[in-house]
């Protein structure tokens, strides 16, 4: 029977990242409420950040023999150049590794450079797996179609052989640096016009601002925040709704760079749902209390009537769901609960839903088909190359606006900003404008 010493390295890293991901489990099965707050708050980020390192392993090991292995066996070693290239992908993965765990000791107002560069050397690595695998299995599949008769020289096998980490690291240098010259520009507007069945006539053209995905954390801080209200002030909105994944922080290291939300002041009101992330900071309370000192309004299972300016009889209902995450890390007095937030919402008036993840906007559907519009976030549109199709096939609505039965709709943000990694490849950045329209 093999031991665990006679295992590869990346053998190694799966079976860490097997106990890692069996400690979480274990941890939120039976230590979820048995922990004081902060201390599960601790344990649930860094078990995240030991699997997600664990995982990375076996990536980086198939970096390091791609980039570095492969050239220390041909001449390219003995040139002066070798050293530093080495020293330059260490520090590159090095730095990929340690972005996980500046959740835990770098997040301030405004984000640390060291932050910053860690979650582009991460954006920067997964770019870089990807090609690798996807030239390594051309390569594999042309020796396949190709036959292995023919043999070639030794001086062309080696340049092959080269050609493969070099042509991967040219396209990663390339789609990093577009990537983040398109995560550094502003939000930008999408107007959208949805129909609504049942709204009052006297509420035809309402405008709701919606945001979501902002992310406030070791990468986007209090200059980013105050740019996005800049921004949904001068559009003047009737609402503004915040549909998850506002911070990646606690309230109270984190809460000078949220005082530009105050300065919303949309006159039927600012309205807030928790997303996943929300629930990963173990504060949702302080939130919360934070937001309302702001005065935002979180939907914590719970509704408003929209009342028209023009008419005290005139109303919709506005409803907010907990994000479904809540119910995994079995979060106390938290979890999805549509019938609680839809008490009082009947038919008989237009329903508006505010759902952090697409998958509950799908199950909200099932249990009441007569809300008239589900606005969502979550995905990111992707966020980035290669991460946008794994995005797309994961969730039942993926970006932009979707029609579902006769009479209602699903609007899925692609997120105001990012998680994290500053780059954004195949998506852009959007704070939408939505214009609810009478039949």
């Amino acid at each position: 029977m093999i031991s665990f010493k006679q295992l590869p390295l990346e053998a190694k890293a799966a079976v860490a990242a097997g106990v890692v991901f069996f400690s979480m489990m274990l941890s939120r099965s039976y230590l979820a409420e048995q922990l004081e707050l902060r201390m599960r708050r601790w344990l649930l980020r860094l078990q995240m950040a030991l699997f997600a390192n664990a995982l990375m392993l076996i990536g980086s090991l198939h970096v390091w023999r791609s980039t570095v292995t492969t050239f220390s066996r041909s001449s390219a070693a003995n040139s002066f150049c070798f050293m530093p290239w080495k020293i330059a992908v260490f520090m590159f993965l090095a730095l990929a590794h340690s972005s996980f765990f500046t959740l835990l000791f770098l997040v301030a107002e405004e984000p640390y450079f060291f932050s910053l560069a860690a979650y582009t050397c991460l954006g920067a690595y997964i770019i870089l797996i990807f090609f690798l695998f996807t030239l390594g299995s051309v390569e594999q599949a042309y020796k396949f179609l190709a036959g292995r008769g023919a043999k070639a020289g030794t001086g062309n096998k080696n340049s092959r052989t080269a050609m493969k980490p070099v042509l991967a690291v040219m396209l990663t240098v390339v789609l990093t640096v577009v990537g983040l010259l398109n995560a550094s520009r502003p939000p930008t507007v999408n107007s959208v016009e949805v129909p609504v069945h049942k709204l009052p006539s006297t509420m035809n053209n309402l405008k709701v601002v919606l945001l979501s995905d902002i992310h406030l954390g070791p990468t986007v801080g209090k200059t980013k925040l105050a740019m996005i209200v800049r921004m949904v002030k001068a559009l003047k909105p009737d609402i503004t709704v915040i549909v998850g994944d506002l911070t990646d922080s606690e309230a109270e290291i984190i809460r000078p760079a949220v005082e530009p939300l105050g300065e919303l002041n949309s006159p039927l009101g600012t309205y807030f749902v928790t997303g996943n992330h929300e629930y990963y900071t173990s504060d949702v309370s302080n939130w919360f209390e934070l937001l309302k000192s702001f005065n935002i309004r979180p939907l914590h299972n719970e509704n408003v009537r929209i009342v028209s300016p023009k008419s005290t009889d005139d109303w919709f209902c506005l409803a907010g769901v907990d994000d479904i995450e809540a119910d995994v890390l079995r979060y106390s007095g938290h979890g999805m609960d549509l019938k609680k937030a839809l008490r009082d919402c009947s038919s008989e008036h237009a329903i508006v839903l505010l759902a952090h993840q697409p998958i509950a906007a799908k199950w909200a559907l099932q249990e009441r088909p007569d809300i008239n519009l589900i606005l969502s976030g979550h995905t990111h549109g992707g966020q980035m190359f290669p991460l946008n199709a794994g995005a797309y096939f994961l969730n039942p609505f993926f970006v932009g606006l979707y029609k579902v039965g006769q009479n209602t709709f699903v609007y899925v943000s692609p997120g105001t900003m990012y998680f994290g990694i500053p780059m954004r490849l195949g998506s852009r950045a959007e704070i939408t404008e939505i214009i609810l329209r009478s039949p």
